[in-house]
């Protein structure tokens, strides 16, 4: 199967035939390599969004999690706005450095980690979900 080249239009591809996607939304392409192949491998399908717009298309596929990079400077109330209708959980993360820089948007997280600690239980949350 050919994928995109560009990783935020990728669609998620494998998985749990059907099953509701994770939506991803991260800018860093580290981060968008790391939930893609720990997807993948956990049969969990991901989409990647970068706008507002791009959020709000993906919820008509109501995702089960949201994943949101609180340290990438998107319009995070336009994000956050977007996500009111389905009200997916939303899993924030951040750096230590950025954690008071950030603190505004925690309270509209359901849970937010650290990028350390998002790496460390990723395959764990793509699978369970924040209230696991």
């Amino acid at each position: 199967m050919n994928r995109p080249t560009d990783p935020h239009e990728d669609r998620g591809g494998g998985g749990a035939g059907g099953a509701a996607p994770v939506l991803a939304v991260v800018s860093d392409l580290f981060f968008v390599a790391r939930i893609r192949e720990t997807g993948r491998l956990a049969g969990v399908p991901i989409e990647f969004a970068r706008t507002p717009e791009q959020v709000a298309a993906s919820l008509g596929r109501v995702p089960r999690l949201v994943l949101l990079d609180l340290t990438a400077g998107y319009d995070y109330e336009r994000v956050f706005a977007a996500l009111e209708g389905t009200r997916p959980p939303v899993l924030g993360f951040t750096t230590h450095a950025l954690a008071r820089q950030t603190q505004p948007w925690h309270p509209r997280c359901d849970r937010v980690v650290t990028k350390e600690t998002l790496t460390q239980e990723l395959p764990r949350l793509l699978k369970e979900g924040v209230t696991a």
